[in-house]
């Protein structure tokens, strides 16, 4: 193979950027600084300029810093309280208790934030001291946040989906619509384990709820309402056909603003968090994409995405075993990056496989997005086990030994994803597309 020597020279020196500790983002321009030195006659300060402004200056992008405020305004709320107390009376009756409010609070908050880290923050700073005061075992409580937590990279507005969408050029609105079945279906697996936990588990046996009438619950149901008007806002703007996903990322900002000035949460000193805090995570995210589309130009005059494509598809590998060898190549490499690092780094090579055989782009978003969401919780670099560490004080090793059940139904997802692909395609369809 005529690209074998590129190869190890892109990976020789990507590993050792890597692991000399230069941020992602400044490791990928390095490796296609190199590669444009080393095998293509082009200045490679003009090809990095060049590709590095049209690659930030998308439209579709600005979505992105947006939905990140949005995030930030609302984990600065009390919005975790107000969700707590608006689920539990509904939760309690259910086998496993209270342990839904994880799931079922980390599926209402990641609709109208995309990151996972902020759906664990702010769901978790609520639900664990609670839990913990009912006496519901430890390793359920932080198994089940740790997963559902993950929730936020599929429910959109999902960061992982409007990136994935900039790097393959898709509609973000399609993208999004396509996580929401899929996302619902995972909520509930993850559910359905916390039931059968609890009726077969010895040691589950929480201090009981007091008794509500229906009167009551629908009375406690109040508080859910703001969040609830907000998800209308974002989500059923975009579905309607009423406004794109940049627009809605701006209703967003602007509905998160009133509903934190209506807890009067929002002072001067929140309000300037929020938007740095917004600043340097979409400044990342921004640098990440910059270099990925620095080196995908690079790789793409070395014909190494190509080449790659073609070696696969002369081992004629079915659809299925193709998806199964991605699968554990995306296990493997999010044990060492996190998502959204993974799928900007291998876009480059994966999309022309993927087109080549045949699979939908908008499903493969969803399926890339599941198999990502397992790296969030996988050591030695889950993301999540470091979050949930800093907020109870565990080990690491038990943290990441009770998030293994929702690694496991995260993998059955994906062989639910392959049967009945229609539950990331049949919303996208059906959509009423603006134009």
């Amino acid at each position: 193979m005529d690209q074998l020597i590129p190869i190890a020279i892109f990976l020789a020196v990507l590993f050792l950027l890597l692991g000399s500790g230069v941020w992602v983002g400044l490791a990928l321009m390095g490796v296609a600084y190199v590669g444009m030195e080393l095998f293509t006659s082009r200045p490679a300060g003009d090809a990095m300029i060049t590709k590095v402004w049209s690659s930030s200056s998308s439209w579709t992008l600005t979505a992105l810093p947006l939905f990140i405020w949005m995030g930030e305004i609302l984990y600065r709320t009390r919005l975790s309280e107000d969700m707590f107390r608006g689920l539990s009376p509904w939760m309690a009756r259910l086998p496993g208790g209270l342990v839904h409010t994880n799931i079922v609070g980390c599926t209402v908050f990641a609709a109208v934030s995309g990151s996972s880290a902020a759906t664990l923050t702010t769901v978790g700073k609520m639900s664990i001291p609670e839990l913990r005061r009912r006496n519901y075992p430890e390793h359920l409580v932080i198994g089940t946040l740790a997963g559902a937590a993950t929730l936020g990279l599929m429910i959109p507005p999902s960061l992982t989906l409007i990136v994935y969408g900039v790097t393959i050029n898709e509609s973000i609105t399609k993208l999004f619509m396509a996580g929401v079945l899929p996302g619902l279906v995972l909520a509930l697996m993850f559910m359905a384990y916390v039931a059968i936990t609890a009726k077969l588990s010895r040691d589950f046996d929480p201090v009981p709820e007091p008794h509500m009438t229906l009167l009551a619950k629908i009375k406690n149901s109040r508080f859910l309402i703001p969040v609830i008007l907000l998800i209308l806002v974002v989500i059923g703007s975009m579905y309607l056909g009423i406004a794109t996903a940049t627009e809605a990322a701006a209703f967003g900002v602007v509905g998160s603003m009133l509903l934190a000035l209506a807890q009067r949460s929002l002072t001067p000193a929140t309000f300037f968090d929020s938007l740095m805090g917004a600043v340097r995570t979409s400044a990342m995210i921004a640098l990440i994409l910059a270099g990925a589309a620095f080196l995908s130009l690079s790789m793409g005059f070395t014909g190494i995405p190509r080449g790659l494509a073609d070696l696969i598809a002369s081992w004629d590998l079915s659809r299925f075993q193709l998806l199964m060898a991605l699968l554990v190549f995306y296990i493997i490499l999010g044990c060492f990056l996190d998502g959204i690092s993974s799928v900007v780094l291998t876009m480059a090579v994966v999309e022309p496989m993927i087109r080549e055989a045949g699979i939908d782009l908008i499903w493969f978003g969803i399926f890339i997005v599941v198999v990502v969401e397992m790296a969030q919780i996988t050591p030695p670099i889950g993301f999540n086990l470091f979050v949930l560490q800093g907020m109870t004080g565990h080990e690491m090793t038990f943290i990441a030994r009770a998030a293994i059940p929702m690694f496991l139904i995260m993998v059955l997802m994906v062989f639910v994803l392959i049967l009945f692909p229609d539950l990331a395609t049949w919303l996208p369809e059906n959509i009423r597309q603006r134009v």
